[in-house]
């Protein structure tokens, strides 16, 4: 019988400390869009912001997805030996955690402006609101879309807010083609966490969790190269009319090189290859984001 692990060892695991590719989902778009906002570099303090926040609040959100899905875990053998699932961790020190890990971010945000904190709370409330939509929306990975999405508003107004304290402020600070990008950055999601539903489909089935990839049925590889496709044509008009010039479109046909190489990998539905296309997901953000960062340079 093995040794009981540290606590450190359990809250590592708990947040997902080796596995960086799930905060990389979330970073390379919210870079983007500040470099977008910024017209370029957008300064140490920023980048470090909504690096770190990004981080702090991706971990934030695995402590408190395990415990709401710690009675389906136990059935899935990939997630089955979670820290919380296994009963390693009590659910009041995750949750806990997950607090502490979500106000370090808070004090991040802080040091921004008005309208930035105050966008805070919504993308707050959506991240707490997803563990449970897979028990009552056919699709939950739209729900994870738009959490995982947040951060490019909060870029722009980071950037581009003052110091008023009201709506319209944010209004003022956050253009329509922000809002824009976030939609076009849900398809992104939808793409790579259908994949990553593929990978547990029967095993969700089983149990009664509702997935994209379940939703989508025999159409979930075709359904993932389209969202990967809207994601990819929207990302690059809404660029242009942002003003990036044609550099930005060199990251975009590497992303979309990349979304031709997913397809490969998740054609014949193998678990082994749709888990490995979730998880190089991140390198065709990084292009974007590269493609980004020429055109502002």
């Amino acid at each position: 019988m093995s040794a009981p692990r540290s606590r450190l060892a359990l809250y590592l695991d708990l947040i997902r400390w080796n596995r960086p590719a799930g905060w990389l989902l979330l970073l390379w778009p919210t870079l983007s869009a500040l470099w977008i906002a910024a017209d370029g570099f957008p300064g140490w303090h920023l980048l470090v912001v909504f690096t770190a926040g990004t981080i702090l609040m991706r971990s934030a959100g695995c402590c408190i997805n395990d415990v709401a899905d710690r009675e389906f875990d136990r059935h899935v053998k990939r997630t089955a030996a979670r820290p919380v699932t296994s009963g390693e961790l009590p659910v009041k020190e995750a949750l806990g955690l997950g607090a502490v890990l979500a106000l370090a971010a808070f004090g991040l945000v802080l040091t921004t402006n008005a309208p930035t904190i105050l966008l805070s709370f919504p993308a707050l409330a959506i991240a707490l609101v997803y563990p449970y939509a897979k028990r009552v929306v056919a699709m939950p990975q739209a729900v994870l879309g738009v959490a995982f999405s947040f951060g490019i508003p909060m870029a722009f107004s980071a950037v581009l807010g003052g110091a008023e304290w009201s709506l319209s402020a944010v209004g003022a600070a956050v253009p329509w083609q922000a809002w824009a990008l976030l939609l076009a950055n849900l398809f992104w999601v939808l793409a790579y966490d259908t994949e990553y539903a593929m990978v547990d489909r029967d095993d969700d089935l089983r149990i009664g969790i509702r997935t994209s990839a379940i939703t989508l049925g025999r159409f979930d590889v075709a359904g993932v190269m389209a969202f990967y496709a809207i994601h990819l044509v929207a990302w690059g008009a809404l660029s242009h009319s942002l003003g990036l010039d044609r550099l930005s479109w060199l990251g975009l046909v590497a992303a979309g090189l990349q979304a031709g190489w997913h397809y490969t990998m998740i054609r014949t539905r193998s678990r082994e290859g749709c888990f490995r296309a979730f998880r190089v997901n991140h390198w065709l953000g990084f292009a974007v984001f590269m493609g980004t960062v020429l055109a502002t340079a």
